[in-house]
């Protein structure tokens, strides 16, 4: 009959998951932030369409060039949340793989190496999708200079 493991064994490997716990924290509050990201570009997404359907002329290239950036941003959300959302079931994996190393005193340390590496890559890969679409909703924020009625260069205000 094979021997339980000791309590020392047991306390020692919820000592080293608690890094790869906390991680999943993290994870889950970026995932917060890039959901409700998503849902604003939907939101205002549907504004346009809406808009875009009643305009004609320079109003409606507008809308439409303002739709396709909204079009990019959903689906770099949508791929930013799908790889962190893999980076963090890498990690839920490496959380068991660590148990079960220690805990059936199995040599997987390569596969213990693999899963932590792949984690941060697609954490990684995830969050410069996130970098990407937050530059893209800067750029596409440029208020037009006709609707700031600015002065004129040496002219002063009445």
């Amino acid at each position: 009959m094979h021997d339980l493991p000791a309590i020392s064994t047991i306390a020692q490997t919820i000592q080293l998951a608690i890094a790869p716990v906390f991680l999943l924290a993290g994870i889950g509050s970026i995932l917060n932030v890039l959901a409700g990201r998503l849902a604003r570009v939907v939101d205002r997404s549907r504004v346009l369409e809406q808009l875009h359907a009643e305009s004609t002329g320079e109003e409606h290239r507008r809308y439409v060039l303002e739709l396709r950036v909204v079009d990019r941003r959903m689906r770099l959300a949508n791929a930013a949340i799908a790889l962190i959302v893999a980076s963090a079931i890498v990690v839920c994996l490496l959380v068991a793989l660590l148990f079960i190393t220690q805990l059936a005193g199995l040599a997987f340390r390569v596969a213990v190496a693999i899963a932590f590496v792949l984690g941060m890559a697609l954490l990684i890969a995830g969050l410069a999708l996130f970098l990407i679409e937050i530059n893209l909703a800067l750029r596409g924020l440029r208020v037009r200079e006709e609707l700031l009625e600015r002065e004129e260069r040496g002219s002063r205000p009445k």
